[in-house]
């Protein structure tokens, strides 16, 4: 069941983000981007209306961001450009367009992202990265150009390629996931899944009863690439290459800058330009050294951890079928055991 989130209970959370040390201010300032009120509903919604767990998350998020140094993250190019490459040759991410309502949409290539090119914090600094630019950069462009508040985005994930050998990713998207749980929560509108495999739609009948009602609604599994479930909420020049043509799947390496994955795609470029502006302006005009920024993952919800034992579990249950082993154990607690 939703929960209404009323004014009384904005009021009571604005009274105690009043009392916050200056520091976490500052940070909230930073990641608010002057629409306070909307981030304080971003983070009730997150905790069913709850404002003990709201705030504690809230503070617990702005703690994060101080101790990683996030406000900064955009001024920290991944250098040298060959090396990023790389990173998104293999983290396959991208903006395609926006939605009717205005929404800018996400490309995600689950089945195809190897993660193999850089060591994982490179890939979640990457990570960090777009999500700073989506929130300070391409949602206040899009607040402007559409006349109202977007706060939040569409996501079209493409399984095209999902392979059991995904689990050997499940570490990294896992902390991934629960960086975007814990600190960026209600960032989403709707999760549209294209071009699954059997081996996804079994696991999402096993996963799908474990996720928070929440969660649940917004992830809609369409047919095939999608196309024409897609047409009706954004128009053709928005969609992603892989839900243009049935069964197209994914055009990677046809040279296309239709690539949104590609860092010769406008978006890609936006955005690594705009790192080099931000690192110029701190001062770092001399190559920053070959190396990550590391971030520290908070820790997953107890829910989370389940689902992705589950995961794991349907992972080796469908590769003992097909005759597949795993190195990995399946082995679910129950009671805490």
């Amino acid at each position: 069941m939703m929960v209404l989130i009323t004014e009384e209970i904005i009021q009571q959370f604005e009274i105690l983000m009043e009392k916050v040390d200056e520091p976490l201010k500052k940070t909230f300032q930073n990641m608010d981007y002057g629409h306070e009120r909307e981030t304080l509903v971003r983070f009730l919604n997150a905790r069913e209306g709850n404002i003990s767990n709201a705030h504690k998350m809230l503070m617990e998020c702005l703690s994060w961001r101080i101790q990683n140094k996030i406000d900064d993250i955009l001024a920290r190019p991944i250098n040298p450009i060959e090396f990023y490459r790389g990173i998104r040759d293999s983290q396959l991410i991208g903006m395609c367009g926006y939605s009717k309502e205005g929404h800018p949409v996400i490309a995600v290539g689950v089945g195809r992202s190897t993660y193999d090119k850089a060591s994982n914090h490179y890939y979640i600094q990457s990570h960090i990265q777009m999500n700073e630019y989506r929130d300070r950069v391409i949602l206040p462009s899009a607040t402007k150009k559409f006349g109202r508040y977007i706060g939040t985005c569409v996501k079209i994930l493409d399984m095209t390629g999902l392979k059991f050998s995904a689990m050997n990713q499940l570490k990294l998207l896992s902390a991934i996931s629960t960086i975007d749980d814990l600190n960026y929560p209600e960032k989403t509108e709707t999760y549209y899944i294209v071009n699954a495999p059997y081996i996804f739609s079994a696991c999402w009948k096993v996963v799908k009863p474990l996720l928070r009602e929440r969660t649940r609604k917004k992830v809609q599994v369409l047919s095939g690439c999608g196309r024409d479930e897609l047409l009706k909420i954004m128009d053709y020049e928005s969609l992603p290459q892989f839900c243009r043509k049935e069964g197209s799947g994914s055009s990677r390496g046809n040279g296309k800058v239709s690539d949104c994955f590609s860092l010769d795609h406008p978006f890609h470029q936006q955005l690594y330009n705009y790192v080099k502006e931000q690192a110029a302006r701190v001062g770092l005009t001399t190559p920053v050294r070959h190396g990550s920024f590391h971030v520290d993952c908070p820790e997953p919800d107890p829910a989370d951890v389940k689902i992705a034992e589950t995961i794991e579990c349907e992972f080796q249950r469908l590769g003992n079928q097909n005759g597949l082993s795993h190195s990995s154990s399946c082995e679910l607690k129950v009671n805490g055991d």
